[in-house]
């Protein structure tokens, strides 16, 4: 079977390892082709080879980097339907919501060719007599990036193109449940001319991650994923002396008010809460419904999700497949908690009908009405096509219920009232906020990230942040001595 291998110093690379683990098709429930799993050995071997080459790639000009990205990115736009068939094979998403992914990292590209002006530093003349002062910013060394399975183009794009732009190099290691992508937006780099070695694939599992957490040449990690697994890379990575982001997992609510529209919010709604089967921390996972609009706006939500389709991402279905059987499985587990928790399941999707392979890993859109807070079904976060509903009373309760969670990743409001809007884009402990707007990610020249339990350490990713994040400040302060007016006789012919 086809192996995954690898992608260090500019080619194809197997290490010595000689674990793999499954790549499937979740659309056919079969595996597809294997994917090397990293040793501490093979990740060092990633690590020296982006040390080798990180000093003749910090010292390139400004020029050079972002002539790299701009080729990357004509190539990637021009063969974005390349890798969007890569992430529905591997990830199972649609092809509509693949090639948004590829979209999404692109904004991100472009913003990385502007570094040569984000990256300036600043000037003071004459701070003290003959004195100046100004500073410059330069980058790190090797920075190590792990990458969740939901987005495996778009959440490397966030990273690699901003801290490669800023003089890094890079070790990437992506999800082993879809690692092609991150070897075909290797090696489209490399067409783009970017030097061999510096950026690097390595594929694995815990002893990838804790061997780029420990390694003494790394200088800094990007992590998206879990919440658990965001605080224990946190943890370990800054006790190991590095720069650590992390951003962890989300529970995002909608906020309806009784005069919104209707129609826009169940809308929002099903593509909030089933785009890319809700495999994203920024799906809308709970419809607070402020009463007495509940039962209409169920009802509404209830009528579309029975036009959506389910099946194959290549056959032009509305919703794909989840990423792995015991995903799914666990995933419709929480559906059975909500019946033993007394909620109305408003649409079960466990018996839904797709078109595709029998074995694939199906799950169809669930709605699930009248949700207790206290059940698991509202605390855990599901990722999945499941989505919840809570009515309350008042605009109060519902701010009061979105505050109170641990995370605080998105939310959003939808109503037509100005005053309520403007009230809780100041009163909402969340990072992100939209305004009838379901999924309130920013654009590539501002930056994500949440806050509470959805982001570890105070920088977020892309966007300004990411500059700073990738890039360290050294302040100079100088004095030219000038023999000609009246400094020290240095023993320079006097003119």
């Amino acid at each position: 079977m086809n192996i995954v291998e690898h992608f260090i110093n500019g080619a194809s690379f197997s290490g010595e390892s000689t674990r793999t683990a499954p790549v499937y098709n979740p659309a056919a429930g079969v595996v597809q082709r294997e994917v090397r799993l990293a040793s501490v050995a093979d990740v060092d071997v990633a690590v020296q080879a982006a040390a080798a080459a990180f000093p003749d790639w910090a010292g390139a000009s400004w020029a050079k980097r972002q002539g790299v990205l701009f080729t990357f990115r004509e190539l990637l736009n021009a063969r974005k339907g390349e890798l969007a068939a890569i992430l529905t094979n591997e990830h199972g998403k649609v092809t509509s919501d693949a090639l948004g992914e590829v979209a999404r990292g692109l904004e991100v590209v472009e913003f990385a060719t502007s570094m040569p002006h984000l990256a300036k530093g600043e000037y003071s003349e004459n701070v003290s007599t003959g004195v100046d002062v100004y500073s410059i910013r330069q980058p790190l060394g090797v920075v190590g990036i792990i990458s969740p399975f939901n987005f495996p183009a778009m959440v490397p794009l966030w990273f690699f193109p901003i801290a490669i732009a800023a003089g890094n190099t890079v070790v990437l290691k992506p999800s082993e449940k879809d690692p092609s992508a991150a070897i075909w937006m290797a090696e489209l780099m490399r067409e783009a001319g970017l030097p061999d070695g510096v950026l690097n694939v390595v594929h694995g599992d815990k002893e990838s991650v804790d061997a780029l957490l420990e390694h003494p040449g790394v200088a800094s990690i990007s992590f998206v994923g879990s919440t658990p697994i965001a605080k224990y890379v946190y943890e370990t990575g800054t006790r190991h002396g590095k720069r650590v982001q992390a951003l962890g997992g989300a529970k995002n609510h909608m906020l309806v008010l009784p005069d919104a529209d209707l129609d826009l919010v169940a809308d929002s709604a099903v593509n909030a809460g089933f785009g890319s089967a809700g495999e994203r921390c920024m799906a809308i996972s709970v419809v607070v419904a402020v009463e007495p609009v509940a039962d209409e706006l169920v009802e509404k939500i209830r009528d579309r999700m029975s036009q959506l389709t389910v099946g194959d991402g290549t056959r032009g279905c509305d919703m794909g497949p989840l990423i792995t059987r015991e995903h799914r499985d666990k995933v419709a587990g929480y559906i059975d908690v909500a019946i033993a928790d007394g909620a109305d399941v408003v649409v079960d999707g466990r018996g839904v009908e797709v078109d595709g392979e029998s074995d694939g890993f199906w799950l169809g859109p669930t709605l699930i009405d009248q949700v207790s807070t206290t059940s698991d079904v509202y605390t855990h976060e599901i990722f999945g096509p499941v989505l919840s509903v809570v009515r309350v009373a008042t605009y109060d309760d519902g701010l009061a219920l979105i505050n109170a969670s641990q995370y605080g990743n998105g939310t959003a409001i939808f109503t037509n009232d100005g005053g309520a809007a403007r009230r809780f884009q100041r009163e909402a402990t969340v990072g992100m906020i939209g305004i009838n707007v379901p999924i309130p990610v920013p654009v590539g020249y501002f930056s994500f990230g949440g806050w509470k339990d959805s982001l570890f350490g105070d920088t977020k990713a892309y966007g300004p942040d990411a500059v700073h994040f990738f890039t360290r400040q050294k302040a100079i302060t100088s004095r030219w001595l000038d023999p000609s007016h009246g400094g020290i006789n240095l023993g320079f012919p006097q003119n």
